[in-house]
């Protein structure tokens, strides 16, 4: 089969020819139609989770197609479903991808532009909003990188489990417009952002943050949560060093800071991924959520995706058209 991998660090994208793999217990094969496009990929590009394989590695977190074979101990699809596939060992960026089935969701007749955009993006925000921050009805929200993938449905799943008030932030001004139509209450630039939302909250902050910006962001972030206010970290996308945080100005303030990591749930906790994907997906397929597909490109243009990525500059989902 036809995937697009590497085989060095920061080395070229390039074409590899790989066997069919069989299926086995609790694994699903997927004839890929399209693939997701996430910050990941471009971390595992550029050397963040450690060097390839000799024979190369084949980026691609997210999957959409059919199923092509099954293996043993296998309930939830069947040859031939339409399904999408969250993959926590990469791979997608090709013609053919085992996945595990926990993470496989049939995706009935929705478009699978739209599916293959769906299962890290949509978990993640998922799990930053009802996992890690605890969202309860009526908590201000504060979502950084408003007008990503997962800033733009974190806003509308937000809504959906309750929040009062969303606010996000953006790089740049060519953002705002576009962020605003997710259903944020008002979006701002993260330069001098958090004067405003003290301004937009009457000083008294914020329930929850989503930061994947890190650094001052982060920083600034953890002075502006309410009482019993939490902050979720899933990225460091500012490339700043990492915080030091003390304690005792945490308990003193009643704040609490923590993180979401999919890769580290699906090791530990995949049934969790598992729920937060479903609970998600279904959100989309009644029409609450929307995802933002802004570009198709062809599986040969990979790299292409990833720089647009690099440059922060874009907005939504990119896909890959693969089949």
């Amino acid at each position: 089969m036809r995937a697009i991998g590497f085989k060095s660090v920061r080395g070229a994208l390039i074409q590899l020819d790989r066997p069919v793999s069989v299926p086995g217990d609790g694994e699903v094969l997927i004839q890929v139609s399209h693939a997701g496009v996430n910050f990941a990929e471009l971390q595992h590009w550029r050397g963040d989770f450690g060097p390839p394989e000799p024979d190369g590695d084949v980026p691609g977190l997210e999957a959409a197609g059919v199923v092509a074979a099954v293996g043993p101990d296998v309930g939830n699809v069947a040859v031939g479903d339409p399904v999408t596939a969250y993959l926590p060992g990469f791979g997608g960026y090709a013609e053919y991808v085992l996945a595990p089935a926990a993470f496989t969701y049939p995706i009935g007749d929705l478009d699978r532009t739209v599916a293959a955009a769906a299962p890290t993006v949509l978990t993640t925000a998922y799990g930053l909003l009802a996992g890690t921050g605890r969202i309860v009805a009526g908590d201000t929200v504060l979502i950084h990188a408003a007008a990503g993938g997962v800033g733009t449905v974190a806003a509308q799943l937000a809504r959906a489990l309750g929040a009062g008030r969303v606010l996000g932030t953006v790089g740049s001004l060519e953002k705002v417009e576009y962020a605003e139509g997710f259903g944020y209450d008002a979006v701002l630039l993260r330069e001098g952002f958090s004067e405003e939302v003290r301004q937009l909250t009457g000083g008294r902050g914020v329930d929850l943050v989503l930061d994947p910006v890190g650094g001052s962001v982060r920083a600034e972030s953890i002075e502006l949560l309410a009482p019993f206010g939490r902050l979720a970290a899933f990225g460091d996308a500012g490339g700043y060093p990492d915080l030091t945080l003390q304690v005792q100005p945490l308990w003193k303030n009643i704040r609490l800071v923590g993180g979401f990591n999919i890769g580290d749930l699906a090791r530990r906790a995949p049934e969790a991924v598992s729920r937060f994907g479903r609970a998600a997906l279904d959100l989309v397929r009644s029409g609450q959520v929307r995802i933002d597909v802004t570009d198709v490109l062809p599986l040969a243009e990979a790299k292409v995706a990833l720089d647009r990525l690099a440059s922060a500059t874009t907005r939504g989902k990119l896909v890959l058209a693969v089949g």
